[in-house]
């Protein structure tokens, strides 16, 4: 008796297990007909039966799955990170079948991919990085993916989850060091890179391109180690920022970023000594370069110095008189006093006094924008395609009551929004 049921056991086990291969071949064949919907069907019926299956047999199933929902997602994040969940989860079954789905594999990265970069063009960060991590969670091998979802996500003030891929980044020895291979555009004269070097000779033999070159591209691990210690300086937790900025400066003494670094956590110390010293050091490294003294005036407005960042936009005016970075930030910084003037303004009463105090303010106002308005129409006349610039102008005309100009202006920004 005991042997006919485990007769009858092994009957039935091996009944589901056809039943199961017999649904997933469906949906195989309805992915290959683009038949999406009608595989999602198929691979429901299969999915209760799965637990007894084997791991080839999940892993086929996982695979089929992925594809039906990279077939059917189009731009539907939720079904691009379920294929990407999907194709994951088979790789990790059966290594073996990433020869079956390499096509979709790549087709569903450039997907995530193309799809990050719009929305880190439209500074939807946190969108970016989920996108950029579920790339990565396709194949842990490759952890650019995972480097770049770090800094979306670090764009994004979502501190923890950067610190979270920033350490599994140091962890896994990362450094992102590659080689670029890189092409000069015979048209543009600009230099452009490709994904690999049989792309670029293709290119080169095409005659479009020129100059075929190899370049190292330089380790992220110090961009790394800097970002988590701007996390900690953010999070008050200095000392952690000191160790990893020590450690980060042991390995690149002269790099300019790692010096405003620790320019800022100098200052955040009261330490204005060495802080000093540190901006005159960074000066030396290229004393006629006015990004220089721009970026060091963006890093005093964050410091709260707005005063000592006019200075630096000035000097770095002084070197070009076109940078246009400079004017834009330098119209910011003196624009910035508006608000607690405006705030005082909101807070006066109806008394004759205040009547008075108000029209007082009134004309600090108008000096602000007076002073802001050259910067703004030189930056404008660089680069009339900066909405921007364009509708701050507008709105300086209209308060400084210049009719004509407000008018033109509107117009022109009512053309760059419809573009």
């Amino acid at each position: 008796m005991k042997t006919r049921i485990l007769i009858t056991g092994l009957a039935f086990v091996s009944a589901i297990s056809f039943g199961q291969k017999k649904e997933i071949k469906k949906a195989e064949k309805a992915v290959n007909s683009n038949e999406y919907s009608e595989a999602i069907t198929y691979l429901n019926e299969a999915e209760a039966l799965l637990a007894s299956a084997d791991n080839d047999t999940k892993a086929q199933f996982y695979a089929v799955k992925g594809q039906a929902l990279l077939g059917s997602g189009g731009s539907d994040y939720t079904k691009l990170k379920a294929s990407a969940d999907a194709f994951s989860q088979a790789l990790k079954l059966s290594p073996s079948i990433e020869g079956e789905i390499t096509v979709p594999l790549q087709n569903l990265r450039a997907a995530l991919v193309n799809s990050a970069k719009k929305d880190f063009e439209a500074k939807q960060y946190m969108t970016a990085s989920d996108k950029l991590y579920s790339t990565y969670m396709i194949d842990e091998k490759d952890m650019d993916y995972l480097y770049f979802a770090g800094v979306y996500a670090h764009n994004g003030q979502d501190y923890e989850k950067a610190l979270n891929y920033y350490q599994i980044l140091l962890k896994s020895d990362y450094t992102g060091v590659t080689e670029e291979y890189v092409a000069t555009n015979k048209t543009t004269g600009e230099v452009e890179s490709f994904d690999n070097e049989k792309l670029r000779d293709f290119a080169v033999k095409s005659g479009e391109f020129i100059k075929p070159e190899a370049r190292v591209l330089d380790s992220k691990r110090n961009d790394i180690l800097g970002n988590m210690a701007r996390i900690y300086l953010q999070k008050d937790e200095t000392q952690k920022a000191i160790e990893l900025l020590n450690s980060a400066r042991a390995d690149s003494p002269d790099d300019v970023d790692l010096m405003r670094l620790e320019a800022d956590i100098s200052n955040k110390m009261g330490d204005y000594d060495r802080y000093d010293k540190i901006m005159n050091k960074i000066i030396a490294t290229d004393p006629t370069n006015p990004a220089i003294y721009t970026n060091l005036g963006v890093a005093n407005v964050e410091l709260g110095k707005t005063e000592k960042a006019i200075e630096y936009y000035e000097k770095a005016l002084e070197l070009d008189p076109n940078y246009e970075s400079a004017l834009i930030n330098i119209s910011v910084a003196k624009l910035s006093y508006e608000d607690g003037i405006r705030e005082t303004m909101n807070n006066l009463g109806t008394s004759r006094a205040d009547n008075v105090k108000f029209d007082e303010l009134k004309k600090q106002l108008n000096s602000i924008y007076s002073d802001a308005m050259p910067y703004l129409e030189k930056a404008y006349t660089i680069n009339p395609s900066n909405v921007g610039v364009a509708q701050t102008l507008m709105n300086i005309y209209g308060q400084l009551g210049e009719d004509a100009k407000f008018k033109e202006m509107k117009t022109k920004v009512e053309t760059l929004t419809k573009q």
